[in-house]
């Protein structure tokens, strides 16, 4: 279930669905995804899907990952990123593996600590976490040339877009029950936003636990 062979199924299918960055693929291939879920649903970690991770939470689908993380290094490798929803950490060690620092925030504490103990695990410890609201962003360490967000919401908040670096990216997807992937590039004072593929995500909500 976690063969070579098995993996090279799940990134034939994310190339024939449209992600065309090698780098990203190959990152994708060689992530262990079944580590950051729970065991009993190993058998489906190379499945194009998305799972429950618990909390009312999931590990997003591969193709969303890959679709999102090449994105966000379309324009280049961003020097300092940050992750707005941590989850099980498969994102995290997705982007630690093609950017430069990562920063990321996660509301819910047990899913911040497993995910901090899977990423050690993996020798990724330079991943930098933190137990916030997410909405706030992660300002002592801004300006972030790159900022993901894995969560949904009708708008994206004012404190990631002041957060973002000029010449930064932002990605996330935008929108309540039909959702699309925005991109969001700044130059100066000025945002360019664009709306692409059509994705449903868990919903951005405020506060911690």
């Amino acid at each position: 279930m976690t063969s070579a062979r098995t993996r090279e199924r799940l990134i034939n299918r994310l190339r024939e669905a449209g992600v065309s960055n090698e780098r990203v693929l190959e990152v994708i291939r060689t992530t262990p995804r079944h580590f950051f879920i729970d065991e009993a649903l190993a058998h489906q970690a190379y499945d194009d899907t998305a799972l429950p991770i618990g909390y009312g939470q999931t590990i997003s689908q591969p193709w969303v990952v890959a679709r999102m993380t090449e994105l966000l290094i379309e324009p280049g490798t961003p020097a300092k990123v940050l992750e707005i929803g941590t989850g099980c950490g498969y994102q995290s060690a997705v982007l630690a593996a093609l950017c430069g620092s990562v920063y990321s925030v996660e509301r819910i504490r047990p899913l911040q600590e497993q995910a901090r103990r899977r990423l050690v695990e993996l020798g990724l410890a330079k991943v930098r976490l933190k137990h916030a609201d997410g909405g706030l962003g992660w300002n002592s360490e801004a300006p972030f040339n790159g900022i993901l967000a894995a969560c949904a919401r009708p708008d994206i908040p004012a404190e990631l877009l002041a957060q973002l670096a000029d010449g930064g990216r932002l990605v996330m997807p935008v929108g309540d029950r039909l959702q699309k992937l925005t991109v969001v590039d700044r130059r100066g004072d000025e945002f360019t936003t664009r709306q692409l593929d059509a994705v449903r995500f868990v919903p951005f909500q405020r506060g911690i636990q």
